[in-house]
């Protein structure tokens, strides 16, 4: 399926090629615009409407669906009641809507949005717009995942006898968010073997305990080996290598040594190793992943997840069925969709279960365990989202089981884009915040030439923190608040046609599927087979 680079209605244009969240397949942070996740994070919920609003119809030809995909499950709506914690007697507005959701499962984390981001890690771009990206979270309540690899790609870290002593950029990374975080939210720290191996839990224990969340992890949705990242330079390269990474290609050989001093070789890649290879089956890696769990729980950590990726059927029982077994109080999956910042690009393309396809099948699992009377964990649904009609499809799929739906790409725009205006509006600043721009393209300047007058959610930002405090935000964190609210919006706006005033509240009847493949594919009914017996008896009285 080909999805259009522009779009008239709301004056939004891809650079690049589009996939079904409405990003570019490849996304830049010194990108000039103007997806629609990038001008949400400037304009927030304006972008919901269509653009000269007053002057203008609009019309949509989004309604034949072919094949399976978020995009062929339709929104269904109700012409009377109201559900939820209202008053029924009363004319409701969207904005009644209450969006809080938790996960846990014993001790609840509390979160204003039912959004949290990927796993931000080792890539150096996670690592520059972090600022933006851990404050933007905490100010609106949303968790924050800190990605694999932080620790060991660290030169600023020190180790012990094969253990972390100190971790600059990890404690960076959990005090920034923590600056404005306020009871809501959550700051996840994953793991990997890496991790596992270099002691990264026992320093965590040590120095924050149970104020992070512990994430287990097995893959991701864009590939099946290890993270990678990639460095230019020969030092750090054999830096990594000394650091147990495997290198490629190998620094210590003097022919590549000779290539790079030459400039025939620019690059080198830097992979973690993959779990489990000494074991071999079902039983081994349940009893493994057991042991690891209760060791972490001995630490003290009162709340651990597992993120897992796009693997096949039995990788997904496992999952469930474990994190059921342990009490974990998260368990993201993330389908074959979503993006990642450095995986092979044959595998992006090829490997593992589609988004959709992938949460049908974790919904069908949960059911069967409930139905045995087991506890289901609490569910995160990720792999290309970035539209709130894409978010409202996840959650109501994966109901009641889904609390969070996890964003990567999409949750980083609008921190590329605060800084790149950030660095234009002071230019002293460019560098701290890896500014890309000299001055304000057209698409920006447009709006404004202050923060104040290009963000609409500025006022909102200054309101919670204060106007003293303002100076310390970056202005990436104030562009997450403006996507967030976009997303916000038009989430409570869909729960509300949808008479649902609490997210709780929303259920599997509340999407209809919008073809019969995708009807065998994810058990949601055909939309005209919905109700229609209801429809017949009132023809019929």
């Amino acid at each position: 399926m080909n999805w259009s680079k522009s779009n008239d209605v709301l004056g939004s244009v891809n650079r690049g090629n589009v996939v079904e969240s409405g990003l570019c397949t490849l996304c830049r942070a010194d990108c000039q615009g103007k997806c629609e996740t990038w001008m949400s994070s400037m304009r927030g919920r304006e972008i919901l409407y269509p653009r000269d609003f007053g002057l203008v119809t609009a019309g949509s030809g989004n309604t034949t669906h072919v094949g399976v995909s978020y995009n062929s499950l339709r929104i269904q709506g109700l012409n009377y009641g109201a559900t939820g914690p209202v008053n029924s007697d009363e004319d409701l507005l969207f904005t009644d809507v209450n969006l809080e959701t938790s996960f846990g499962a014993s001790e609840k984390t509390k979160c204003r949005v039912p959004f949290m981001t990927g796993a931000l890690g080792s890539t150096f771009i996670a690592a520059k717009y972090w600022d933006s990206f851990a404050a933007g979270c905490a100010l609106v309540g949303a968790p924050i995942v800190v990605g694999e690899n932080v620790v060991g790609v660290d030169r600023e870290a020190e180790m012990s006898n094969g253990r972390i002593t100190k971790a600059p950029e990890l404690e960076r990374r959990i005090d920034t968010y923590m600056r404005y975080y306020d009871g809501y939210g959550a700051i996840i720290v994953q793991m990997n073997v890496e991790d596992t191996r270099n002691g990264v839990a026992e320093y965590l224990a040590e120095k924050y305990g149970d104020k992070v969340i512990v994430e287990l992890k097995w893959g991701q949705g864009a590939k099946n080996i290890g993270g990678e990242i990639e460095v230019s330079s020969l030092d750090y390269a054999l830096f990594l290598k000394k650091r147990g990474y495997l290198v490629d290609p190998d620094p210590e050989k003097p022919e590549v040594q000779e290539g790079f001093h030459q400039g025939a070789i620019k690059h080198f890649a830097r992979h973690s190793r993959l779990g489990y290879t000494n074991l071999s089956s079902y039983e081994q890696v349940r009893d493994e992943f057991y042991e690891t769990v209760n060791y972490l729980r001995e630490l003290g950590f009162k709340r651990i997840s597992l993120k897992t990726g796009s693997y096949g059927m039995e990788a997904l029982a496992m999952a469930i069925k474990f994190a059921s077994e342990t009490e974990l109080d998260l368990l993201t999956m993330d389908g074959s969709g979503g993006g990642t910042g450095m995986s092979p690009w044959n595998m992006m393309e090829s490997w593992g279960v589609p988004s959709i396809l992938l949460h049908s099948k974790a919904h069908e699992y949960a059911s069967h365990l409930a139905a045995k009377g087991q506890r289901v964990p609490d569910m995160s649904f990720a792999g290309g989202f970035g539209k709130c009609s894409n978010i409202f499809k996840a959650l109501s799929l994966g109901a009641p089981f889904t609390k969070m739906i996890c964003m990567g790409r999409a949750m980083m725009i609008p921190g590329f884009l605060g800084a790149n205006i950030e660095g234009v509006l002071h230019p002293e600043r460019r560098e701290a915040v890896n500014g890309n721009w000299d001055k304000l393209p057209a698409s920006v300047a447009r709006y404004g030439s202050t923060a104040e007058e290009i963000f609409t959610s500025y006022q909102d930002v200054q309101k919670k923190v204060g106007k003293d405090e303002m100076k310390n935000v970056p202005l990436g964190a104030v562009a997450i608040w403006g996507l967030v609210d976009k997303l916000s919006a038009g989430l409570q706006q869909l729960l509300c046609g949808a008479r649902k005033f609490s997210l709780e509240e929303i259920s599997r009847y509340d999407i209809a599927s919008g073809n019969r493949e995708t009807e065998r594919e994810t058990g949601v009914p055909f939309i005209t087979d919905v109700m229609d017996e209801t429809a017949k008896r009132i023809l019929d009285m």
